[in-house]
């Protein structure tokens, strides 16, 4: 839709082209015709600036559109009678009743009403003879019909424009809303996502702590000196591999010891956990010929961690087997069976760590198995595809 502005561009110079045609090139029969034809000319441009140009744009008031068509049929009937040349103001009249009438019904009424000043002023300026009769409704109607096709071709393209506006617009709000539901989602993965790092880390290695500080309390009442000093030193360990794993999760990495070999780092979550809990714990960690990427030993790690807590809070068991191995394809496997008291694996209370291994080797690409009798004990197998960069980059919560 034009602007204001252009519309008084277009009004001006349309107005003053049909003013110059009409002195110079096309000019009535009397001097008298010329004037009043002037006069009706300005008597539109009068009626567009002070009634019109203000209906141009929306809001418009109510009474503009009877007001303007009015001077709009009264300048064109004059004119016309005036000079037949005149009949051009219609180019003016026609589009600018479409605008400002701002619907379809009003459009083609106030065509009809520009057609028949049209009409009315052809038989007043050249007699109600039958030519004059037919000269001028060969002109109303076929100048009707055109602005009325025209009009209603641009209104269709206004309101085609309106409709892709709207659409638009709901489609950015659409946007917004899947932007912030992508947001709270993201936010929401990132917090499962740390709850699963501390319980499976700081968490642990609290709960060790406590373990570790109540033997110490214990052994130095009873007079243990010595044991209560190497306790002590266990605590002060597991406390530096505590401060190592926070400032691991600061940094968003995983909690990896930083020993260069894999092994390793599982003879220590071993060892640590022989020497809080009663349980003997039998490692096997000779099918590892092969470094494992840092991803997947995170996996490893905290499902080896989870399990080997599991075992010492809950199984009452006496005997631990630990197994890690380096498949062929470049995968990796990890099992972990106790004679403990078994549990239901399907039970709903079956607890937060065991949902969050499940939750962290499927994020991996892996899979988990949990076979668990009452009394006969439980075992826990996890089989990790070998390293795919999405789905570990997915598993760790992505590198910082």
């Amino acid at each position: 839709m034009l602007s204001e502005r252009r519309w008084d561009a277009i009004v001006c110079i349309v107005a003053a082209v049909i003013a110059l045609a009409l002195v110079f090139l096309f000019a009535p029969s009397s001097a008298a015709r010329t004037v009043v034809g002037l006069a009706a000319i300005g008597l539109f441009v009068a009626g567009y600036a002070a009634i019109g140009r203000a209906a141009v744009e929306p809001p418009r008031a109510a009474w503009r559109y009877p007001a303007f068509l009015s001077v709009a049929a009264v300048a064109v009937g004059i004119g016309v009678g005036a000079a037949p040349f005149m009949a051009m103001l219609q180019t003016l009249a026609y589009p600018l009743v479409w605008v400002i009438g701002d619907s379809r019904r009003r459009g083609i009424g106030g065509s009809v009403v520009i057609a028949g000043s049209v009409f009315v002023g052809v038989v007043i300026g050249y007699g109600a003879d039958v030519d004059s009769v037919l000269a001028g409704a060969t002109t109303a109607v076929f100048s009707l019909a055109f602005a009325i096709a025209i009009g209603l071709w641009i209104a269709r393209i206004a309101e085609y424009g309106e409709e892709r506006e709207r659409l638009l617009a709901e489609l950015t709000a659409a946007q917004g809303q899947v932007e912030a539901l992508s947001r709270e989602r993201g936010a929401s993965a990132e917090r499962e996502r740390l709850a699963r790092d501390i319980h499976d880390t700081l968490a642990q290695t609290l709960a060790g702590l406590v373990i570790f500080a109540e033997r110490a309390g214990r052994q130095s009442r009873e007079g243990q000196t010595d044991a209560a000093a190497g306790t002590i030193a266990t605590v002060e360990q597991v406390a530096r591999d505590a401060l190592a794993e926070a400032r691991a999760l600061v940094a968003r990495t995983a909690a990896v010891p930083r020993e260069p070999a894999f092994a390793a780092a599982v003879e220590r979550l071993v060892e640590r956990f022989r020497a809080q809990g009663r349980a003997a714990i039998e490692l096997d960690t000779a099918g590892v010929a092969a470094e494992l990427d840092r991803e997947t030993q995170v996996v490893l790690l905290r499902c080896l961690q989870e399990a080997l807590s599991n075992a010492a809070k809950h199984a009452d068991a006496d005997l631990v087997r630990v197994r890690v191995r380096v498949e062929a394809d470049g995968g990796a496997a990890l099992e972990v069976a106790d004679d403990g008291r078994g549990f239901e694996p399907t039970a709903a209370g079956a607890g937060f760590g065991l949902d969050g291994m499940r939750e962290r080797v499927a994020l991996a690409g892996g899979a988990i198995e949990v076979a668990s009798t009452a009394g006969r004990g439980t075992a826990l197998r996890v089989h990790l595809p070998p390293a795919r960069q999405n789905a570990v980059d997915d598993a760790t919560g992505g590198a910082a």
